[in-house]
């Protein structure tokens, strides 16, 4: 054998370095696997870059904005009042709850006080808006796994919530409901006996989620020690909402910091922690965040019936303008904290409305979540997220 180098020769030491395994060897060689950009069910566009070593995630990868809308951008377009539709979008199951933090923000800014029976009729949506959101995820979630039976269910449950709630705003989805100064009008004659009934109607069958779901012994077994998320994970990606209280990290705003009528509920608020931070716990505070909603809103209909009539809004002037400044009104979404950060320049648009969103955060976790777990487990992990894509990518 020749000793000559020159250019074109490769040494014994650079050609360990870029064999590649063929035939048996293959199996030690790492192979990079995109899932998606398809739409899985009702969370959106989502890309996974996942390295595998066998059946082993090795390395895990979020690829996101593929909805991007550039929704803080266009808020720069719109005024006080038209900024309300953009911001009810990006988390398409909490409209009412996405409207409620940048109407918050801009009052916040004009230093404008909401009147009483705004304030409890805000909550009362607030908490049916939340009941809405954990029910499709509580339907969603084992579908993911292969139950199909809960996700009728949830979808019977919400339509029982969806009914008032559209009697009241217009909206199925996109409510369209607050305005700068309360609530965009008061509620219909009637509307509170029919709210009461279906919240006691869905009250009588949550119990089917923990005979149906918890007490599957094939559910248990996919979602328990499954998916193991740290509070230090927690802390180190802003992780907030269910997710980071199923993992022992005891934080709601609505206790907290409370606002709207929470400071006056705390002893019917209830905030849900679990210590084991996997799959199964996730699904379990979601489960119990549920049961406590239901709780909320009655409370809040028991208030509002002791309520003296009264207005519902603020009258505004026609041209609105926030003075020269800048605050940042945070919010307990359903998915998590949802914040905006408004600057003002004096004009009748935002200069600048940042906005921080909980699955955008919540989904960063992927990258420590996944690696390590078998393909098997990654859409219980998935899943176990409860995130809506366009809250990722605003």
């Amino acid at each position: 054998m020749s000793t000559q180098t020159g250019p074109n020769t490769v040494t014994e030491t650079e050609r360990e370095t870029t064999t590649v395994g063929i035939g048996g060897a293959a199996e030690s060689t790492d192979m990079v696997l995109n899932i998606g950009p398809q739409h899985p069910s009702t969370h959106g566009v989502l890309r996974l870059r996942i390295v595998l070593d066998g059946e082993r995630i090795q390395h895990a990868e979020p690829v996101i904005g593929y909805m991007h809308r550039g929704a803080e951008k266009l808020f720069e377009a719109r005024d006080y009042r038209q900024i309300v539709m953009l911001a009810n979008r990006h988390d398409w199951l909490s409209a009412f709850s996405n409207e409620l933090g940048v109407v918050m923000g801009v009052e916040r800014m004009l230093g404008m006080e909401v009147p009483e029976r705004a304030v409890w009729t805000r909550t009362l949506l607030a908490e049916l808006n939340r009941t809405l959101n954990h029910l499709m995820f509580l339907g969603s979630y084992p579908l993911e796994l292969g139950g199909i039976t809960p996700v009728f269910h949830a979808f019977r449950e919400r339509e029982e919530l969806q009914a008032v709630m559209e009697e009241v705003s217009g909206g199925r989805m996109h409510y369209m409901f607050n305005r700068v100064g309360g609530l965009k009008e008061d509620l219909p004659l009637g509307w509170t006996t029919r709210v009461r009934a279906a919240i006691a109607s869905v009250r009588s069958r949550m119990d089917v989620y923990d005979r149906l779901v918890l007490g599957n012994e094939i559910f248990r077994g996919r979602t328990r020690n499954v998916g193991v998320l740290s509070p230090e994970a927690v802390h180190a990606y802003g992780v907030s909402g269910p997710i980071a209280r199923a993992s022992g990290v005891d934080f709601d705003l609505r206790r907290d910091e409370p606002y709207l009528a929470y400071g006056e509920l705390q002893d019917t608020l209830k905030v849900v922690t679990r210590q084991e931070g996997d799959c199964l716990a996730r699904f379990e505070v979601l489960l119990e965040q549920t049961h406590n909603a239901l709780d909320l809103a009655d409370a809040c209909l028991d208030r509002i019936a002791d309520l003296p009539p009264g207005p519902i809004n603020q009258r505004l002037p026609k041209v609105l303008k926030a003075p020269e400044g800048h605050t940042y009104a945070w919010t307990e979404n359903p998915l998590g904290i949802n914040g905006y950060y408004l600057v003002s320049k004096g004009e009748k648009t935002p200069y600048r409305l940042k906005l921080r969103s909980a699955s955008y955060n919540n989904i960063q976790a992927l990258a420590v979540l996944l690696p390590g777990t078998l393909v098997a487990d990654m859409v219980a992990i998935l899943g176990s997220l409860f995130f809506v894509v366009g809250d990722i990518d605003k």
